[in-house]
């Protein structure tokens, strides 16, 4: 049975809502679910926008025949040719097979190298400011690269300044029968969700999204279609300022991010110990992670929110303890940068965390590691207590330079 939703008089949403995938990419946790969107327009000749994933695809099927109702598809757009928006191309050409295939020279090699067979007479390479005309409608065809492949373009529909973003702008999170910025609190039920999707997904080519809004930036848009989350057609300026801080590196909100590592409770009590010296000092904007319990996709999440980051870890097998290490090396492959840190290290007979912690931070960009480190040997006592105060004024003073400066 369809489940669309209409979006102009002659424009539909045809994609599907999937609640029981485990792992988007088999690798972040998505308890909360995903939507796949799919776009059809019916003018004087039909454009299909992007496909689904696999696991969606019967649902997607049944959407597109009710929306064209008898007519032929004549052009499908291949914004994003990964598996999760492309996985059900060859369906849709064996079901219409008259369409032409719009997509970018890299997409076309993709498919071939995921195993697609597309007749040359049916694709239409197109290029930086290629357009479609397709009766009351003009599109113009603009590269996305590496946001987040590099095959990736988005579609401007000209004609009312629609955005069919692709990867950009999208969620994670099902849409449950809502569909615009406008039928949900996004604050409140999304932006968590977005900003997991955009800094895992996407963070690291955070040049590349701002070379993307800098495309966009001329362009009155009326409303962003992406291919997962809510489709925007109120609030745009708030989304699109969210996106500039992510991919600029640009923290959120003045706080502190406290992600400790604990073998047998030492060092997460040290953790906590901080926190309420913080608290005591006024700082309360603040949140505590357990780096073995907490997936690290939400970790690199709040890393991007915050400005001001704590690690406490201990040592491990005289290295550093994995679950920090994981995170920290995720966090550096993202590219991260413009925080202030400080450091808790723990170890009983030959410490060496403070010092590994410190080795994968001065590798990063405009990081900025606060003197004041606590060594703890194997576990707080009262003899930590002026360095657990120094780390606590310590960041207290950042915030103040900060407001000075700001």
């Amino acid at each position: 049975m369809h489940n669309v939703r209409k979006i102009t008089d002659d424009l539909y949403w045809v994609g599907s809502d999937e609640n029981r995938l485990a792992l988007f990419e088999n690798i972040h946790p998505l308890p909360e679910g995903v939507s796949y969107n799919a776009y059809l327009l019916l003018d004087e000749k039909t454009v299909l926008f992007d496909t689904v994933d696999w696991a969606v695809a019967r649902q997607y099927l049944e959407n597109v025949e009710h929306v064209l109702d008898g007519r032929d598809l004549d052009y499908l757009v291949i914004n994003h040719m990964e598996p999760d928006h492309a996985a059900c191309f060859e369906e849709v050409l064996l079901r219409y097979p008259k369409a032409q295939v719009y997509c970018t020279n890299k997409a076309y090699l993709l498919m071939g190298q995921f195993g697609f067979n597309l007749d040359n007479t049916k694709l239409i390479e197109v290029q930086e400011g290629d357009t479609l005309k397709t009766g009351k409608h003009e599109f113009l065809f603009i590269e996305a690269p590496m946001v987040h492949w590099p095959e990736a373009m988005v579609t401007l529909d000209v004609t009312n300044g629609f955005l069919f973003s692709a990867d950009a702008f999208g969620s994670f999170g099902t849409l449950d029968g809502r569909l615009f910025d406008d039928e949900v609190d996004f604050e409140k039920e999304y932006l968590d969700y977005a900003r997991r999707y955009l800094t895992n997904i996407v963070g690291k080519y955070g040049p590349h999204v701002q070379a993307l809004l800098k495309k966009a930036s001329g362009v009155e848009l009326k409303m962003l279609l992406p291919l997962h989350g809510p489709v925007w057609r109120t609030n745009l300026g708030y989304i699109v300022d969210k996106y500039v801080k992510w991919s600029t590196y640009t923290p959120e909100e003045d706080g502190v991010l406290i992600i400790y590592g604990s073998m047998y409770g030492s060092s997460e009590n040290a953790a906590r110990s901080l926190a309420r010296r913080l608290v005591e000092r006024g700082v309360t904007n603040l949140k505590l992670y357990d780096v073995s319990k907490t997936h690290e996709s939400y970790l690199i999440a709040e890393a991007f929110k915050y400005s001001h980051m704590v690690l406490v870890a201990p040592t491990y097998n005289l290295n550093l303890y994995p679950p920090m290490e994981n995170f920290l090396q995720h966090m550096k492959l993202l590219n991260l940068q413009n925080r202030t840190i400080g450091l808790i290290s723990n170890g009983s007979w030959a410490p060496t965390s403070g010092r590994i912690m410190r080795e994968i931070i001065d590798e990063m960009k405009n990081m900025t590691i606060l003197d004041e480190e606590v060594e703890l040997v194997s576990s707080m006592s009262e003899r930590d207590d002026e360095a657990m105060d120094a780390l606590a004024d310590s960041i207290k003073k950042s915030f103040e330079k900060q407001e000075k400066t700001a």
